[in-house]
């Protein structure tokens, strides 16, 4: 049995930080006024329910991460944790449309995986030293964490070095333990690895030097742009960023019933399409951060802010088209529209001045 733990105060604390976030700007709230009635119910359920729960499943994780024994391992885990619990409340959002032991299972899977997502992108981020093998090597637990069939391997054999006391493996397990009593995981088993395998070449690719690093993912477009045409090079790389496909076709291996033409329904409108909007909504509010550290920024490449400002606006125009096919449409029209209201009234949007052309993204929306 899973012990619970008792962390009532912390998960307050989470709350209510969570909230201040949500309803930092009158923008942001007037934004999600404009959902309408089904959207302010589906934002009160997942505030009052997914986060939460979300928050439970953190804290859990986060106390193994607290005994991993390599000091500098162990920072990278926690940090990833504080500083990123945002992203495990964000990629439940689909638990909001879920209930009772479905919902709860759906967190704390999407809880384990999100979290070796991040680990990782810590451990290539902010570790010096740490090589591109290494990021290959690395985010082997990512596919594994997915495909139960694969045999794990160490992933910590070209770097970095220290003992993590078992704790990537750990959340390995707990993915492919939630995955197996899926209902129909073994149907979108193979889509899975697929995203997930896009995601560990765009970390190889993109963490190449300057210069280096935009040819070799304009190259890598140019052997896919066949099966995903209409794309400039850096949006197919920022739809490789996005953990979103995964947790959509999680929530489809979670229904009882699934049709087949479902998951390549889905799998068409969360890639490249939901994903990419992802990714570089995030690129969009960190320009002048990743100026700063010499860092590549996909927003950056658009030859302009009014290009920039174009091509997102196409791309969550073609994104929303696609997402009203799906069933359960409304469930996925709620995630793009909360995800862009997020970003587009984020605090750095105001900081770099920003707010004419977070106005003109935001208008896609209606």
């Amino acid at each position: 049995m899973r012990r619970r733990l008792a962390v009532p105060d912390a998960l307050r604390r989470d709350l209510r930080r969570t909230l201040r976030v949500v309803f930092s700007r009158p923008s942001r709230l007037r934004r999600l006024i404009a959902l309408g009635p089904r959207g302010w119910t589906a934002t009160a359920r997942y505030l009052g329910a997914v986060v939460p729960r979300a928050g439970r499943e953190l804290a859990l994780i986060r106390e193994r991460a607290a005994r991993i024994p390599d000091p500098l391992l162990r920072e990278q885990a926690l940090a990833s944790i504080d500083g990123k619990a945002y992203h495990v409340q964000g990629g439940c959002i689909l638990a909001t449309f879920m209930r009772g032991e479905a919902a709860r299972r759906y967190i704390a899977i999407v809880a384990a995986i999100e979290t070796i997502y991040d680990y990782l992108d810590n451990l290539c981020d902010r570790l010096p030293g740490v090589t591109q093998q290494a990021f290959a090597t690395l985010h082997a637990a990512l596919i594994d964490a997915l495909d139960d069939r694969r045999v794990p391997i160490d992933y910590y054999r070209d770097g970095p070095s220290g003992d993590d006391g078992g704790y990537l493996r750990s959340l390995v397990e707990a993915a492919r333990d939630g995955l197996r009593v899926l209902p129909n995981y073994h149907a979108v088993r193979d889509n899975l690895v697929e995203v997930a395998r896009f995601y560990a070449d765009l970390q190889v690719l993109k963490h190449g030097p300057a210069g280096v690093r935009e040819r070799a993912c304009d190259a890598w477009y140019a052997r896919n742009r066949e099966r995903f045409p209409g794309l400039a090079w850096w949006e197919f790389a920022a739809a490789c960023g996005s953990s979103l496909p995964v947790f959509a076709l999680i929530e489809l291996a979670s229904r009882d019933r699934l049709d087949p033409a479902e998951i390549d329904a889905t799998l068409t409108a969360y890639f490249p399409g939901v994903s990419a909007v992802h990714i570089l909504l995030d690129y969009f509010i960190d320009q002048a951060e990743d100026r700063e550290h010499g860092e590549l920024n996909f927003v950056a490449c658009y030859a302009s802010s009014a290009e920039a400002v174009t091509g997102l606006r196409r791309l969550v125009t073609a994104t929303l088209a696609r997402v009203r096919l799906l069933a359960g449409a409304a469930r996925h029209r709620f995630l793009v529209e909360a995800m862009c209201v997020f970003y587009l009234t984020h605090p750095k949007v105001f900081e770099q001045q920003l707010d004419r052309e977070s106005a003109a993204l935001l208008s896609a929306l209606r």
